[in-house]
């Protein structure tokens, strides 16, 4: 029984800012927060179903499959809908499950836009990385084999990954975050696909976004976060009841290629 309030007082220090976040995300806006996740799983839902219809599949393919072999115009006009297109290989209530926890935990603490822009700049991160892996040849470092062209990015999970990893930063849930990153690491030393790779892609962009806000954060004098950690432990430990917020600061298809296609663990 003595390890307890140990425990608790390092779940405190893990989870409490992020746990006021949503608690204020949720008192401010109530469901209406979440009208970005609720879209996004139901579209992606919609999605699967239609993909895994004889007169579907080549629509999806044309709307929302993006390969390294495609035209970058064309590859960049997919790349919204590609967010929401799963793996026909993977079995779909778990992206759905995916986007629902981290999508809702991001957009109940950072808002619509921001959660959108950063599972754009994670999709988009691992998209572009397959075209200059996939240039590098094998050979190269971070190469990719030429027959990766052909194969449709990683869909939703790059997007889940990114944010992932972008709130536990902000919200100072270091070991989370860094459990989240050794999964991808862990998923590509597995089974060395382009899924894994755009994964850690996606990873690389978003802790590069993470350093530039605390630079410039750094270089205006702004608190981050980490200066303001102890108020949001203190609402906790108090039932959510202090004022100080624990947000951050704002500032200014191809054919069907068979189950190695777009495994992923993640």
């Amino acid at each position: 029984m003595s390890r307890l309030p140990a425990l608790r007082r390092v779940a405190v220090r893990e989870w409490g800012p992020l746990v006021t976040a949503v608690r204020r995300g949720l008192a401010g806006r109530g469901v209406r927060g979440l009208a970005l996740t609720a879209g996004a799983v139901a579209l992606t839902a919609t999605v699967q179903l239609t993909q895994n219809q004889a007169w579907g599949y080549r629509p999806v393919q044309t709307l929302g499959a993006v390969r390294a072999e495609d035209p970058l115009w064309l590859a960049l006009l997919r790349t919204p809908l590609s967010l929401f297109v799963p793996a026909l290989d993977l079995p779909v209530w778990g992206a759905l499950a995916q986007i629902l926890l981290v999508f809702g935990l991001a957009e109940l603490c950072l808002g619509r836009w921001r959660t959108l822009a950063v599972a754009y700049l994670a999709t988009l991160a691992g998209t572009l990385y397959a075209r200059i892996g996939v240039a590098l040849g094998p050979e190269g470092f971070l190469g990719l084999p030429a027959s990766d062209a052909q194969v449709v990015d990683t869909g939703p999970s790059a997007a889940v990954v990114g944010l992932a990893v972008y709130v536990c930063h902000q919200w100072r849930a270091r070991f989370t975050g860094a459990l989240v990153i050794l999964a991808m690491v862990v998923e590509v030393l597995v089974k060395d696909n382009l899924a894994g790779r755009e994964h850690l892609a996606a990873v690389a962009a978003v802790l590069v976004v993470c350093r530039v806000r605390e630079w410039r954060g750094r270089r205006h004098g702004t608190r981050d976060l980490g200066a303001g950690g102890s108020g949001a432990l203190q609402d906790l430990g108090d039932g959510g009841s202090g004022t100080r917020s624990g947000a951050p600061p704002m500032r200014s298809w191809n054919f069907r290629r068979g189950p190695a296609q777009r495994t992923s663990w993640w």
